[in-house]
């Protein structure tokens, strides 16, 4: 019987599809591009259901409307060839399905069935936690983590989305346990470097989130375009706390911004490293015009609420008309998505839409009005902790540009629990007080 690289069944497949499957599961753990090959494998081994269905969903992964359309080539493909699959093949072209469908439930009940059945199955456990963490979910991420932890006990790409789905439920003594037992079974495991560089940020570990970092960028190689931004992303949050400009303009320049400037998640990366430099008094120049250039696509992009809020955001700021018809697009959304999606969309992201414009425009009253209404709620657009801090920096940032001094001393003191020593931070205290002060 065929097999993939972690033992799993596979029903039927030549060298160039096997190949294809293991470069697809391998890849997808480790954030390699090799998982890209799979594409040239479905189109070279046709008769290969399970390279097909995969196929389908990395098209999936590009998180933009063109997804849909080039993975139902591959889902149809797929179709055909079903009667004779195996179960899990046949379980995962249904989650596809539904995924295409954003059916996105009954997608992960179909997730649970195939891992329950198969728990060495670690890329569709990685793609479970995929699936909740756009929605916010990160009890799901863990549950179904440790749903097979006793199966993959040696297996560092499971320790590693263990160890950020236990940061992101604020449990992060064992998020840095399971992060180190991922990097000690496989030190180039940027998944876990990343869960740790969280916990470092959480906790204002910012020297030694930049010496760690400092020495595991050696590893960052053959990477895609999203870990290796967003680990130089992660990296250049430590320097803005640091007051070290110079190599957060380096880090933009040359690691966040540029790699796949079409892709979203280096679109996002791009925005809200930029939104980050301003509120901290940089100067970043026409660097706004370059990302809008690349995001003109996007003016009717509503695929995930946090995404499109970024998007929104990079477009105003650079004062783009598809900024308009995007919000449109959002306020379409709020009052058109289905059931599973219409509150996030109307009672969040449109909102909080209102206050990103708001902020990218100048109009800092009304942005400190919007944002302080939606932060609260922020976790259900997904993201991480860290992403979604840019929602609270623009909170700040419009309380302190509006004259909302007692708001923002608040803020500022909230945020020197876990950043004590930002040059940024205490710089913008010492302005308030000295503002209350004289007020007194």
């Amino acid at each position: 019987m065929l097999e993939d690289c972690l033992g799993n069944p596979v029903s039927r497949a030549g060298p160039a599809g096997l190949q294809g499957i293991n470069d697809f599961v391998s890849g997808f753990l480790a954030y390699e591009r090799r998982a890209a090959n799979i594409l040239a494998a479905a189109e070279a081994d046709p008769d290969c259901v399970l390279a097909t269905i995969y196929a389908g969903l990395l098209w999936m992964f590009l998180e933009a409307p063109t997804a849909r359309g080039a993975a139902t080539v591959f889902y149809d493909r797929a179709a055909a060839g079903l009667a004779t699959a195996n179960p899990r093949e046949q379980m995962l072209h249904a989650l596809l399905g539904r995924f295409m469908a954003n059916d996105i439930p009954a997608a992960l009940r179909l997730g649970d069935d195939i891992i329950a059945r198969y728990p060495r199955d670690l890329a569709t456990v990685k793609l479970h936690q995929y699936m909740n963490f756009n929605r916010g979910n990160a009890a799901e991420m863990l549950r179904i983590a440790r749903a097979v932890e006793s199966e993959n006990v040696e297996n560092p790409y499971l320790h590693g989305m263990l160890a950020f789905a236990y940061e992101q439920t604020h449990d992060l003594a064992t998020a840095e346990t399971e992060a180190r037992l991922a990097l000690k079974l496989r030190a180039k495991e940027p998944w876990a470097q990343h869960a740790l560089a969280h916990v470092m940020l959480g906790q204002g570990r910012v020297r030694e989130g930049v010496d760690f970092l400092n020495e595991a960028k050696a590893t960052w190689v053959d990477l895609n375009s999203f870990m290796y931004t967003h680990n130089w992303w992660h990296k250049a949050l430590f320097h803005i706390s640091m007051g070290d400009n110079e190599t957060v303009f380096d880090a933009y320049d040359h690691h966040v911004w540029g790699i796949e400037p079409d892709y979203s998640q280096d679109q996002v990366g791009a925005v809200s490293l930029l939104a980050r430099m301003e509120i901290a008094g940089m100067d970043v120049g026409n660097r706004w015009a370059d990302v809008a250039d690349h995001m003109k696509t996007r003016a009717h992009d509503t695929v995930q609420p946090f995404l499109s809020l970024q998007y929104l955001y990079g477009l105003d700021k650079a004062g783009r008309a598809e900024a308009d018809d995007l919000f449109r697009a959002i306020e379409d959304k709020a009052h058109s998505a289905s059931d599973f999606d219409r509150l996030v969309w109307l009672d969040v992201a449109l909102p909080a839409a209102r206050g990103v414009r708001a902020h990218a425009r100048g109009q800092f009253p009304e942005a400190a009005r919007w944002l302080a209404l939606t932060n609260p709620r922020l976790t259900e657009i997904g993201g991480s902790h860290a992403q979604r801090d840019l929602f609270g920096q623009l909170l700040l940032d419009a309380h302190l540009k509006s004259g909302h001094w007692s708001e923002a001393r608040l803020l500022l003191e909230k945020r020197k629990l876990w950043d004590p020593d930002s040059v940024p931070l205490n710089r913008a205290l010492t302005m308030v007080n000295a503002r209350l002060w004289t007020a007194d």
